[in-house]
């Protein structure tokens, strides 16, 4: 499997997933209360190291042939990882003035990043 492809594929790994999921969640009680440190660490910190163990050392093959994978190969663009991120900032910036709105809104963004497939088929 090329780096391309353990890139790509390693977004929908189980652990990946978790661990996004639960970085950006946890990261917003800090920042709600206005802990800009712990908030980052929590944020930034799992995400990148999951990335790299997950690409260097799961088999991502079962992640290649399911359909979230190939949903993954062919509508994971670099410009729905931008939204991706762009929602996680709108949340950060919601829980920082502590607006459930904007959290829900960044939640949003990152669903329909997601979801970019299902909404807009090639």
């Amino acid at each position: 499997m090329t780096n391309r492809e353990k890139y790509i594929y390693h977004q929908v790994h189980p652990v990946k997933l978790l661990v996004d999921f639960a970085a950006g969640f946890i990261s917003l009680y800090p920042l709600w209360h206005h802990q800009l440190v712990a908030a980052l660490l929590v944020m930034l910190m799992p995400p990148p190291i999951a990335s790299f163990l997950v690409m260097r050392f799961a088999d991502l093959e079962p992640c290649r042939n399911s359909g979230f994978g190939r949903y993954a190969a062919r509508y994971m663009t670099h410009a729905v990882e931008a939204a991706r991120l762009i929602g996680m900032g709108v949340m950060a910036v919601g829980a920082w003035y502590q607006s459930v709105l904007a959290v829900a809104a960044g939640l949003a963004i990152i669903a329909l990043a997601w979801s970019r497939g299902i909404l807009i088929p090639r």
